[in-house]
């Protein structure tokens, strides 16, 4: 079971990030990473949430304004309010792309239709207000997909953020996976199994409620247990695993080798995480070197620990420091 051997999944996306000329200068915003790396593995379902709105391009530009108390969608020159079509626009979206079963989302930051977080908002006059806001469109997607991944392009170029998203996006693919058909209380052990380590390193405390859940079932019904588990399980890993955190997961698989490899293996697996831990090397170097040894001494409970793997190893996202 690894993440690298699931088929495409489907990601959504603000369409000028794939090179679409869908700005309101008629120009677009590519971004290398999504869509000459991230992109080999997942099915782009581009949005320009403004364009689908009929604002046609090249267009006036827009911004947020604070009227009596609403959030409204402005034009900047000539004071056009197109808060309504954009309304109606997500009406008809967000349907279209739940029925997508989308596992993540990229949006265009500083967009007042897209933007994640930090948007500008002025008040009645036009004058710049201190009060930020998220864009009309990203609002209500968040609303609508709470267990989403979401993510602004603009935090993706931040290393430990990268994998984070992507690393959430794998994981509720799988997820979904698991509730789409008809489930079982042992296929959600298997599930929560293949993923105790990733769950240690985000959050120790999540790792131990959802272990909670698992282990007593029917004390919820099906409809509860899938809802409180997902809300848990996408809860931690949007926490951020934090070099500490690796390091203690790290030494937790070498206590499975404790009897199995000689001292000098013992010491160079202990000396590889330890220089790890002090920044000294990434990730990647003592996860290559626990996956040789449970390999070769066939320690099958770590061997089906999506921790090793749990997003393509073609992305490098465990190569930074």
């Amino acid at each position: 079971m690894t993440a690298a051997s699931s088929d495409l999944i489907r990601v959504g996306i603000s369409s000028c990030l794939l090179g679409q000329e869908v700005r309101f200068d008629g120009g677009h915003k590519r971004d290398a990473f999504l869509t000459s790396e991230f992109g080999r593995f997942v099915q782009w379902v581009p949005v320009c949430p403004e364009v689908e709105a009929g604002f046609g391009t090249p267009r006036e530009a827009v911004h947020l304004r604070r009227e009596k108390g609403e959030l409204r969608l402005v034009t900047v020159r000539t004071n056009r309010d197109l808060t309504v079509p954009m309304e109606q626009l997500i009406r008809r979206r967000l349907p279209v792309l739940a029925a997508d079963e989308l596992s993540g989302y990229v949006l265009k930051k500083n967009s007042p239709s897209c933007g994640l977080e930090r948007i500008k908002i002025y008040d009645g006059k036009g004058a710049l207000s201190p009060e930020k806001g998220r864009g009309l469109f990203a609002d209500a997607l968040i609303s609508r997909f709470p267990l989403l991944p979401i993510e602004e392009e603009g935090r993706l170029s931040d290393p430990r953020l990268r994998e984070n998203f992507v690393e959430r996006v794998f994981a509720y693919s799988r997820l979904q996976a698991l509730f789409r058909g008809r489930w079982t209380a042992g296929s959600l052990v298997t599930f929560h199994t293949a993923h105790k380590l990733i769950l240690m390193a985000h959050s120790p405390h999540a790792y131990r409620r959802l272990g909670v859940l698992v282990a007593a079932p029917r004390q919820l019904s099906r409809s509860d247990l899938q809802q409180r588990y997902s809300q848990e399980f996408m809860g931690a890993l949007a926490v951020i695993a934090t070099p500490r955190r690796h390091a203690n997961v790290l030494q937790h698989m070498a206590g499975y080798f404790k009897k199995l490899l000689d001292r000098e293996s013992k010491a160079e697996l202990q000396s590889t995480i330890e220089d790890y831990r002090r920044g000294l090397i990434p990730l990647i170097v003592p996860i290559t070197l626990l996956r040789h040894h449970v390999r070769v001494h066939g320690v099958e409970y770590l061997a089906r620990q999506l921790y090793l793997q749990p997003h393509p190893k073609e992305l490098m996202l465990r190569n930074h420091a």
